[in-house]
């Protein structure tokens, strides 16, 4: 009998603490929840301040305005941007014209396929894929501010009086209704001169811990340009005014030149008409399953990401054959697309053919992850490697400036 008692006398204690415990639980339920400590859950759509949005576009702020806003494009697929340096150093041999055309057979988004005709502009992208990739996200989630943000950093430069016309470029204002916005553009239409710069000559410290970690000539070394891009040789003297990106500064849009596209073979665009303008649009097809940086982004874009989607005046993708230039790109893309998501098997596949040589990137999983972890900028704990001013930069002389103004020097035609 003292044995049951014990027995009993157990479970009721038991049964005791259990309904304390859910009365305890019911009680906390009940309480506010703390304040949030660190960043917002995954997921949530958290936009970034003008300060961050500085920080980030600082690097391509000064860019001519129809080479920033292709690059703003582009951001936004940023392994087919990984996928574009490995093809530029796989296929050296190719120049002007020659280079352009084999370009286009790849499948990847026009912003990507015209890029290569600035190679150093696309080892800069390549070269921290993370800020690559949160600039594009940024653009996606904040066109507009974006494009704000590149304009009162330009005006900055511009009361310092460091941004003025030469003979690489014209900086001109303009106005519309009580607004105004500072553009950049090639001196010759011709040739096109891509600035080299360190952030901080123009706007000393950033508001936002330090710049995106990217190479940068010292800041005594003012600003300059890499040789010139002769345009014509790439696309017989179409001209930069015919170029197929340019900001709409009014608008907070990207433009798209129709003409060029068609003109040129670019046919996979997200444009109307064959003549005139039309708005960008971002094409998930491209994205190649790297994340968006939130839900909102996710849920725009969900069902797409596969393919074009149907009525958005997108092009069908083209079957492709394989081909001695396409470094590894040939075939039909929708064949391999379960391989780009991490597949072990591709990056085996792949092995000692398709290394990239930016950033310590090896393969497409290894890039994905680098993309999907985000820029350490928008976080805490973030640093700045030293850079020297006397890193080379292929394809052309970089000449140097400083004091008060812009002194530039001409570079070569390419």
């Amino acid at each position: 009998m003292h044995t049951t008692f014990q027995a009993v006398s157990r479970q009721a204690f038991g049964i005791i603490c259990v309904l304390l415990l859910l009365s305890g639980g019911a009680a906390l339920a009940q309480q506010p929840a703390p304040p949030e400590q660190g960043p917002p859950p995954a997921g949530t759509a958290q936009p970034l301040s003008p300060d961050q949005l500085a920080n980030l576009v600082a690097p391509i702020a000064l860019y001519p305005d129809s080479l920033l806003s292709q690059v703003l494009v582009a951001a936004g697929y940023p392994l087919e941007i990984v996928e574009a340096g490995q093809w530029l150093q796989q296929n050296g041999n190719l120049k002007g014209a020659q280079l352009v055309d084999a370009a286009r057979q790849q499948n990847w988004d026009p912003s990507i396929q015209a890029l290569v005709v600035f190679p150093d502009v696309v080892t800069r992208l390549n070269s921290n894929i993370r800020w690559t990739t949160d600039l594009g996200n940024a653009f996606l989630a904040q066109q507009g501010d974006v494009m704000e943000a590149v304009q009162r950093l330009r005006s900055q430069a511009s009361q310092a009086g460091k941004l003025k016309s030469n003979s690489q470029e014209t900086v001109t204002t303009q106005t519309d209704g009580g607004q105004t916005a500072i553009d950049i553009q090639p001196a010759d239409p011709e040739v096109v001169y891509v600035p080299v710069y360190n952030p901080a000559y123009f706007w000393g410290a950033s508001m936002y811990g330090p710049y995106p970690p990217l190479f940068y000539p010292q800041i005594g070394f003012g600003f300059g340009f890499g040789g010139g891009i002769y345009i014509g040789g790439f696309f017989g003297g179409l001209g930069w005014g015919g170029w197929g990106w340019g900001p709409n500064w009014f608008g907070r849009s990207i433009y798209l030149n129709n003409s060029f596209f068609h003109r040129y073979g670019f046919n996979d665009f997200h444009g109307g008409g064959f003549e005139g303008r039309g708005v960008w649009a971002h094409d998930p097809g491209h994205r190649l399953g790297v994340p968006y940086s939130n839900s909102a982004l996710s849920n725009r874009y969900r069902g797409a990401a596969g393919g074009r989607s149907a009525g958005q005046g997108y092009a069908a993708p083209r079957e492709q054959s394989p081909r001695s230039t396409t470094g590894g790109n040939s075939g039909n893309r929708s064949a391999v697309q379960a391989q780009r998501f991490g597949s072990p098997g591709f990056d085996r596949g792949n092995a000692g053919a398709n290394h990239s040589a930016f950033g310590g990137i090896q393969g497409r999983s290894q890039t994905r992850q680098q993309s999907d972890h985000g820029y350490s900028s928008l976080g805490a704990g973030r640093t700045q490697p030293s850079r020297s001013a006397g890193t080379s930069r292929s394809g052309g002389s970089v000449s140097r400036g400083g004091g008060g103004g812009a002194s530039h020097g001409g570079g070569g035609r390419h």
